[in-house]
């Protein structure tokens, strides 16, 4: 099969290789690159040579990494050797090896180091369509760019002229004077716009938020499946690098309210809303999205798609797919193959998972009970589907987490549920997994950062990524993720409590306060706020204060709040605080509190032998809040203790 383009690159520049492939193809010009186009069981470098024979122009990637690259090298000779022209993209300025410069020593070329790359690629097609004859030579930028010096003109260069002849025979139009020039040479693009814009700012036209979509009836109970519609389509855009998503957790506060698309825009610092209403009758769905820009009313685009229930899986990711193709994204062949995977051919078992997830988000124990009857469902209905054994172990996390069960209950039935996750689709993240079930704080990192690559608009992995960073001692590279999160992820208040937990781990405990406290400002009561301001008052020894926001943190628990304020009118903020662990140590006896809360209260209060008592405690039953020994509340108070440093040398923690 003839193609357009042969794409010559090192691996080592895969993505942007992709970036290149993608968009090129999007306008229509095919291309040819390995491995994607080698045909599983042929010869490597059979085929290689077969696609340079059957293509018509050669773009060379070029990089540090190609310029030393043999395989390079030898696909560069034999486009030579067979006559097409070189068209020579620079990603980097750096001279030519001496290999190359013997076949590209004349060659003019375009630096396409500044980014952002998707503009030199959208210059590199009108290039390409010129030299195919495809397009008309009107691009007056590249005139402009010969005239001014900013495109070399060199001298002629080997082995191309017959390649040259046969090209100018093939065209359909007259032959400009600088159409000649560009072909007469080996044609290197330059970064001429008529109007450049930042990075930045190139990023912005590429924002989207993907609001809750409207349930078309009113029919309540059927909420879910307009929601799994939206947190689908959202999931989908996220995994595109070239736009930026924000997550859904931000925009649940928009599901009712009468705000102008201009002004959520602005909250959430997008210039683009999309919009949907979905509903199912019967066999037939319809689902109708329209997209909004900022600081317009009407709609850039909008659809309805009428379809049978059985297309819903497919609906979704082609509802993504045109959304990025009207923001003008690059999908790279890989996103396109991600985003394209169908999960399950079930649709009993997709909507169990759709239940059992709008049971998940509501951490009581009999929802969470109630969701893990879906999920078990959706188990028993496809025994392949990977997300209901991911929710399975979500809900014993949650269960561990909250204080229903031991960490020795739920910490098998977390692994056997993610072990056969990652049996059914090895790009599970088990980062959460191997930090605070496994205490495997490399594995984590590398878990967490193979999380980030394969979707970076994943606010969640990013922040709490940037928890154990701070585990690591590493604050400042903490920050820096944390400063990524809540771009993408501005308006949640989970979000924001990590955030002021890294603050914590830093130290800044009156920044940390101040974000605990706008959290309050905005959400009005909101648990963790008070709990880690109780444990940042404490810090900064406003005792009377942390005290106050302790039995806020309790106030539905009229035992623990008792003893509370018995504690205080009998010893003051210390002797709270030891009333406090009376009555959980009790509970602890007879069913299960986490060791670590009571550990703390006792670091708090000096009381070291019984803080190391529960920290063993918490050690042996692996709670998973032990990694956060060196938070503050604990470190500050315990780290000069032999015991404490033994700890953290069992742990495998940086000991400070």
């Amino acid at each position: 099969m003839a193609h357009d383009v042969f794409l010559s690159y090192s691996s080592l520049d895969k993505t942007d290789a992709d970036n290149v492939c993608s968009i090129l193809e999007q306008n229509g010009i095919s291309c040819w690159m390995a491995p994607r186009d080698i045909t599983p069981g042929l010869d490597f470098a059979e085929a290689i040579i077969d696609g340079i024979k059957s293509s018509k122009i050669f773009v060379l990637i070029y990089s540090s990494n190609s310029n030393t690259s043999t395989q390079v090298i030898r696909e560069v000779d034999r486009a030579v050797h067979n006559g097409l022209p070189v068209i020579n993209l620079r990603l980097e300025d750096v001279p030519l090896s001496k290999q190359l410069e013997y076949y590209l020593s004349s060659v003019h070329w375009l630096d396409a180091v500044n980014p952002p790359l998707e503009e030199h690629i959208n210059k590199l097609s009108k290039v390409v369509k010129i030299l195919l004859g495809k397009d008309e030579a009107k691009d007056n930028d590249i005139e402009k760019a010969i005239r001014d010096g900013t495109l070399q003109v060199g001298k002629a260069v080997r082995a191309i002229t017959k390649a040259r002849q046969s090209l100018w025979k093939k065209a359909l139009f007259p032959v400009a004077f600088f159409v000649i020039i560009l072909v007469t040479a080996f044609l290197i693009i330059t970064p001429l716009l008529k109007r450049k814009l930042t990075s930045e700012a190139a990023a912005m036209n590429k924002s989207i938020a993907v609001l809750p979509f409207k349930y078309l009836s009113d029919d309540p109970e059927k909420q879910y499946l307009a929601d799994g519609m939206m947190e689908a389509i959202q999931l989908h855009l996220s995994k595109i690098k070239n736009l930026n998503v924000i997550a859904g957790s931000s925009v649940e506060r928009y599901r009712k309210t009468d705000k102008a698309p201009g002004t959520i825009c602005k909250e959430l610092g997008v210039e683009y809303l999309l919009e949907g209403s979905f509903q199912k009758f019967g066999d037939a769905i319809r689902l109708i999205v329209g997209l909004k820009k900022a600081g317009k009313g009407s709609n850039e685009w909008a659809n309805q798609y009428d379809r049978k229930w059985n297309d819903i899986l497919s609906v979704q990711s082609e509802v993504a797919q045109t959304i990025a193709k009207e923001l003008n994204a690059i999908v790279t062949p890989g996103e396109k193959q991600i985003i394209e995977k169908i999960s399950t051919k079930n649709l009993d078992a997709y909507e169990a998972v759709l239940k059992g997830n709008f049971y998940l988000n509501k951490f009581t124990k009999n929802d969470l009970d109630t969701a893990m009857k879906y999920f078990e469902l959706a188990k028993e209905k496809d025994p392949k589907y990977v997300l209901a054994y991911d929710r399975i172990s979500a809900v014993w996390a949650f269960r561990q987490q909250v204080g229903f069960v031991s960490p020795l209950e739920a910490l098998p039935k977390i692994k056997e549920s993610l072990m056969k996750a990652v049996e059914l689709d090895s790009t599970i993240n088990l980062a959460g997994y191997y930090v605070y079930t496994m205490w495997d704080w490399e594995k984590g990192e590398k878990e967490y950062k193979k999380a980030i690559e394969l979707n970076p608009n994943d606010a969640g992995s990013r922040a709490t990524y940037s928890l154990l960073l701070c585990l690591l001692g590493r604050n400042e590279e903490a920050l820096k993720q944390m400063e990524v999160a809540a771009k993408l992820d501005p308006l949640n208040p989970l979000r924001k409590i990590w955030h002021g937990e890294v603050l914590m781990f830093a130290h800044r405990f009156d920044e940390a306060i101040k974000v605990f406290q706008d959290i309050l400002k905005i959400e009005g009561d909101y648990p963790l706020a008070h709990l880690n301001l109780r444990s940042a008052f404490h810090l900064s020894g406003k005792y009377n204060e942390a005290l106050k926001q302790y039995k806020l943190w309790v106030e539905n628990d009229t035992e623990l709040v008792n003893a509370l304020e018995k504690g205080d009118i009998e010893g003051g903020y210390k002797g709270a605080l030891l009333e406090y662990n009376k009555v959980v140590e009790l509970r602890f006896k007879n069913s299960y509190w986490p060791p670590m809360d009571i550990a703390s209260n006792y670091a708090f209060v000096g009381e070291k032998d019984k803080a190391f008592y529960w920290l063993e405690h918490a050690y042996k039953l692996h709670d998973p809040a032990l990694p956060f020994i060196l938070y503050p509340f604990i470190y500050d108070y315990l780290h000069n203790d032999p015991r404490f440093q033994d700890l953290c040398k069992r742990m495998k923690l940086p000991y400070k």
